[in-house]
């Protein structure tokens, strides 16, 4: 069974039927490019930035601090949940913005829920560290 022709007065829509109609590596390639887009545009944002380079350092640390495989995948996780609900929030935020730019309550509170979830994944990622740190140290 075909689909029913669409109408051309929406290129977006066309645009994302497209990759639904994508298969096997052509689609991996695609969403690759769609990846890399989201990580240039979460670059833009400044907590995204910091994060990113305290992973630069946590990432090759979590190696040296991690005794078995478990606890380096613990430690390393931690370090790329942060950046992923980061990147997560900021996707949050530029859908709410794009909605418009007057104050709503529940634009607020989807805001509000968006950087709660980054807060406690910092906790998250600080006491993992902190127990891998004193584990190691003590």
């Amino acid at each position: 069974m075909t689909p029913a022709p669409r109408s051309s007065s929406s290129g977006a829509r066309e645009a994302v039927d497209a990759q639904k109609r994508r298969r096997g590596l052509q689609r991996l390639w695609h969403a690759l490019g769609y990846s890399m887009t989201g990580l240039r545009a979460g670059w833009q944002e400044s907590a995204f930035r910091q994060e990113a380079m305290a992973a630069l350092v946590l990432l090759p640390l979590a190696c040296w601090l991690g005794h078995t495989w478990v606890e380096t995948a613990l430690l390393a996780g931690s370090v790329v949940m942060v950046m992923v609900v980061e990147l997560l929030n900021s996707g949050i935020e530029s859908a709410i913005d794009r909605i418009g730019p007057e104050w709503h309550e529940l634009s607020k509170r989807a805001k509000d829920m968006g950087s709660a979830a980054v807060l406690l994944s910092l906790l998250v990622c600080g006491g993992i560290w902190l127990a891998a740190l004193w584990s190691r140290l003590a």
